[in-house]
C-alpha cells in the first residue's frame, strides 16, 4: 500500500515535465540545442560542453595528480558526477546544502519544448463541394439572387475541377472566368467574399479605376497579382489557386470621342488578355512597385479564377435601344416605353451590348460565364434586414443586448426602412445609412439608464411621427416621444 502511495506522490511529481526540457545552467541552452544533459547533485543541468570546458580549465590549471577528465555521452537519465567526490583532490559541491531542492529541476532551468508545426492538409479537389452545398452556403448570408448564385456555384466548381484535371486524353478544359452584372448595392462583391470564405482560399479584390498602362502613374496590371499572392501570405503554391476579383471594371471601357491618350480604358483591357487567359508573371513581394530592393516571384495564373464586376451604368439605355430597334409602326411593334420601368434590364443583357458600351470583344471573350444580379426591391430589402446570418439588424441585436437591452422591430418599421432606403437608389448599402440615421440616439440615451430592458422600434419612430417604445424592467411600458 505505501508503495502505491509513493508512485502516486512519484506520478504527480513528473507530470507535465514532458512539457519541458533540461536548460544548462551555465550557457542557458536547451537540451534539444545543447544534446542530453549532465545531471549534478541538487538536480542542477550542465551540457557536456561546458561540463568539458570546466575540466579543461582544471587540467590547465594544474590539478592534483594530473587528472583530465572526459565526459562521456551519459545514459539515458544524463551523467551522475556524484562519485568524483570519492576522487583524492577533487571537491564536489554538494549544491543541495545551497537551499536547492532535490525534487525537481528549478523552474529557471526549464523551457517549455517548441511544438511542431502541423502540416496542414493538400488542397484537392475533394476539399471543394459541389454546386449545391456553395448554393446552400451562400443562401445563408446572401438574400435572393438565386440565378446568380447558382450560375457562381456551377462556376467555381467546374474551374476547381479543371485545376486537377489530368489532360493526359487531350482533353484541356478552359478557364470558367464570369463577369457579374448589378446595379450598385446588389451583392456583387459581397458575393465573391462570401464565397472565398466558404472555400477557404486566398482572394484579391482590386479596384479597376486605379490601373493604367504600364509606365503611367498608378497601378500595373502586375499588382493584381501581387494582392493575391500577399492574401496568401506570400506562397506561390496556394495564390495560384486563389480568387482575384477586379471591381469596377466598367470603368475601363474605351472611352468615346477623346483626343487624349486613353491610358486606362481600352489599353488597360489589352494587358488583362493575357492573365485571364494565363501566363507567368513577375510580381513583387510584398510591395506593389518593382525595383532592385524587392524580390520578385514568379506566379502562373492559368488556374487563378478571375471573377470581373461592375454596375456598367448606362447600360440599361443600350439594352433598350436593342430591344426596340424594331419599327414603332404595325403589329409588331415595340413600344418605345415599353422597358421604362423595368428594373432588371441588366438580365437581358448581351455580350454586344456590353461591345457597345466599350469593352473589347478579346476582353469579353476570355469572361465566357456572363451572371447578372437582379436589382433590389423593397422585399429584398426587407429580407436583407432580418435574414442571413450576419444581418443588419442581427448585428445591432447583438450590440444592445451587451448592454442587458433587447431589440425589437415591428414589421411596419421595417418596412419604412426599405422604404426610404429604395430611395436613395444605393442598394443595400442604404440600409446601414438608414438605421445609423434613426439608432444614434437610441444607442446613445440607452446606456444612461440600467433599468430599461427593451426597446421596440415603431413605424412612427422611422417616420419622425412618433417614438420608440421603451420597456422598463417590471415597469409598464411607456411610449417615448420623438
Amino acid at each position: 500500500m505505501s508503495e502505491e502511495i509513493k508512485n502516486e506522490d512519484l506520478d504527480k511529481q513528473t507530470e507535465g515535465q514532458d512539457e519541458f526540457e533540461k536548460v544548462c545552467f551555465v550557457c542557458r541552452r536547451p537540451e534539444s540545442k545543447a544534446g542530453r544533459m549532465i545531471t549534478m547533485p541538487g538536480n542542477i543541468t550542465i551540457c557536456q560542453d561546458c561540463m568539458q570546458k570546466a575540466f579543461d580549465s582544471f587540467d590547465q590549471n594544474g590539478g592534483p595528480y594530473g587528472l583530465s577528465v572526459n565526459i562521456p555521452g551519459g545514459g539515458q537519465g544524463g551523467t551522475d558526477l556524484s562519485g568524483l567526490s570519492n576522487i583524492p583532490g577533487v571537491g564536489v559541491i554538494n549544491l543541495a546544502d545551497l537551499g536547492i531542492g532535490n525534487r525537481e529541476i528549478p523552474k529557471n532551468q526549464r523551457v517549455k519544448k517548441k511544438k511542431e508545426k502541423e502540416e496542414k492538409p493538400v488542397f484537392d479537389r475533394k476539399m471543394v463541394p459541389p454546386p449545391h452545398k456553395i448554393k446552400q452556403m451562400l443562401d445563408e448570408y446572401v438574400v435572393g439572387q438565386d440565378k446568380a448564385k447558382k450560375a457562381i456555384s456551377v462556376a467555381v466548381y467546374n474551374h476547381y475541377k479543371r485545376v486537377f484535371a489530368d489532360n493526359a486524353d487531350g482533353v484541356e478544359i478552359e478557364k470558367s472566368n464570369m463577369l457579374l452584372l448589378g446595379p450598385t448595392g446588389s451583392g456583387k462583391t459581397y458575393l465573391v467574399k462570401t464565397l472565398a470564405k466558404l472555400l477557404d482560399v486566398p482572394l484579391a479584390i482590386a479596384d479597376a479605376t486605379s490601373l493604367t498602362e504600364a509606365g503611367y502613374i498608378g497601378d500595373d496590371i502586375e499588382s493584381v497579382v501581387s494582392k493575391l499572392l500577399a492574401a496568401a501570405g506570400n506562397d506561390v503554391e496556394k495564390a495560384e489557386r486563389g480568387i482575384i476579383y477586379i471591381d469596377e471594371i466598367d470603368k475601363i471601357a474605351k472611352k468615346k470621342n477623346t483626343n487624349t491618350r486613353d491610358v486606362s480604358g481600352e489599353s488597360v483591357q489589352q494587358e488583362l488578355l493575357k492573365m485571364l487567359e494565363g501566363s507567368v508573371v513577375e510580381v513583387p513581394v510584398g510591395s506593389n512597385s518593382k525595383n532592385a530592393m524587392v524580390p520578385m516571384a514568379t506566379v502562373n495564373t492559368d488556374n487563378i479564377l478571375f471573377i470581373c464586376g461592375g454596375a456598367f451604368p448606362d447600360l440599361e439605355e443600350i439594352v433598350k435601344e436593342r430591344l426596340t430597334k424594331e419599327s414603332s409602326i404595325g403589329f409588331r411593334a415595340e413600344l418605345k416605353d415599353r422597358f421604362d420601368h423595368e428594373e432588371n434590364l441588366l438580365c437581358r443583357a448581351e455580350l454586344e451590348d456590353l461591345r457597345r458600351f466599350g469593352m473589347i470583344p478579346e476582353f469579353l471573350g476570355r469572361l465566357p460565364v456572363l451572371v447578372s444580379l437582379e436589382a433590389l426591391t423593397k422585399e429584398f430589402m426587407i429580407r436583407i434586414l432580418k435574414e442571413p446570418k450576419n444581418a443588419i439588424l442581427k448585428q445591432y441585436e447583438k450590440l444592445l443586448q451587451m448592454d442587458e437591452v433587447q431589440l425589437v422591430f415591428e414589421d411596419g418599421a421595417l418596412e419604412a426602412i426599405a422604404e426610404k432606403a429604395m430611395e436613395k437608389h444605393t442598394g443595400a448599402r442604404a440600409l446601414r445609412a438608414v438605421l445609423e440615421e434613426y439608432m444614434q440616439d437610441i444607442m446613445y440615451e440607452i446606456p444612461k439608464d440600467d433599468n430599461i430592458g427593451r426597446v421596440t422600434i415603431t413605424r412612427a419612430y422611422i417616420e419622425k411621427t412618433g417614438g420608440p417604445v421603451i420597456d422598463m424592467r417590471g415597469v409598464m411600458r411607456l411610449g417615448v416621444q420623438a
